[in-house]
């Protein structure tokens, strides 16, 4: 499933140097505003330990891991909703990603210059909020006028509806609030879907410190501000050195895992964002394993055997009979397929078996 997650933040916060650490894959880090200037876009593996034992279990031919996708967005900057910067284009890559992953620098560094001359996290996050706030005001706006007569006059009950919600989403935006406070069902959630809102995406802040206050950032007040905004709209914190994450770009497994030791910490920052990003989204994984591959798939919380089997191939999906499953608690306390068979822990689901992260599948088509 190609789901991606977009990187944001003003210029020279840290975010081409994050996203370099995400993807290795050498996006342009510059000290002056739109260093960046198209999207880049970059792949990167979803950790699961689950995946690895697998194939410890397995040894197949190849392990081919779950994937999520991160674009970096350029530096966005006070006015970009009216074009400020190169902030219409910017706008634009965000609306299409499925989530936002915002930037804040949270360090002092005389050497590193900020945009708007001193560090203030909460005015840079309501700097980029505000931008996505007005441009999906305009939309809201330019949308109202189209369905009024039809709504005032209930001679169309859907555009009823729209109205109605419309109103509701342009009084939060006005209040200078995202639409993602705002609690909507699946219905309304569909009315709105083809309008891409910008302030519907999730978010997730992310607390850039600098390298020496890794082990110790609770004291560090630049994000103890940011964590009381984000509480505010139930949205993420995750805090990084993206320096660091740089220099553990560069390193292979075993020098990053000694690297991690000596710092003192367990597990990476951008491992943590990764996941963060991966539950934000409500994905999960399911697994297929023979000897010719074990591999991972993602697939939306709540899915169907059969839409999850279309995820491999569509076919799959057209001529869907059955899923032979067995949860990976059980595929690996028994040894893998066979075990948890003469264990009677695989079962044989249909058409309507949701299915649940962690379940080792083998789909039964025909076509």
């Amino acid at each position: 499933m190609g789901l991606t997650a977009g990187i944001v933040g003003l210029p020279n916060v840290g975010k081409s140097t994050l996203f370099n650490a995400i993807t290795k894959a050498g996006a342009l880090a510059a000290n002056y505003p739109f260093a960046t200037i198209d999207p880049n876009v970059g792949v990167v593996e979803v950790p699961d330990e689950r995946l690895y034992k697998l194939t410890k279990l397995v040894k197949p031919k190849k392990t081919v891991p779950t994937i999520f996708e991160f674009t970096d967005i350029a530096g966005i900057v006070k006015g970009a909703s009216r074009g400020e910067g190169l902030g219409n284009k910017f706008l634009s890559h965000i609306r299409e990603v499925d989530a936002i992953i915002q930037v804040i620098r949270a360090f002092d560094d005389d050497n590193v210059t900020h945009v708007d001359g001193t560090i203030d996290p909460v005015r840079d996050i309501e700097t980029i909020n505000l931008e996505l706030i007005f441009a999906d005001l305009e939309v809201v706006e330019k949308r109202i006028p189209k369905i009024e007569k039809k709504a005032v006059l209930k001679v169309d009950q859907d555009a009823v509806e729209e109205y109605k919600l419309l109103m509701l989403i342009q009084e939060t935006l006005m209040d200078n609030k995202p639409i993602r406070v705002i609690k909507l069902n699946e219905n309304e959630l569909a009315l709105i879907h083809n309008f891409n809102f910008l302030t519907l995406k999730k978010m997730i802040y992310v607390a850039n410190i600098s390298e020496d206050e890794i082990t110790d950032f609770e004291n560090n007040e630049y994000v103890r501000t940011i964590k009381e905004f984000a509480n505010k709209e139930n949205s993420e914190v995750v805090v990084i050195s993206a320096k660091i994450e740089a220099e553990l770009g560069e390193l292979d497994d075993e020098e990053r895992e000694m690297f991690l030791e000596d710092l003192g910490i367990k597990e990476s920052g951008l491992d943590k964002l990764i996941k963060r990003s991966y539950n934000l989204l409500g994905l999960e994984t399911y697994f297929t394993a023979g000897p010719q591959e074990v591999r991972a798939w993602t697939f939306k919380k709540g899915m169907k055997a059969p839409q999850c089997a279309g995820i491999i191939h569509t076919d799959f999906e057209r001529g869907f009979i059955r899923a032979e499953t067995i949860p990976y608690n059980e595929y690996i306390k028994y040894g893998g397929e066979l075990g948890a068979k003469d264990a009677g822990k695989s079962r044989s689901e249909g058409k309507n078996y949701v299915v649940k992260d962690g379940d080792v599948l083998l789909f039964r088509f025909n076509v």
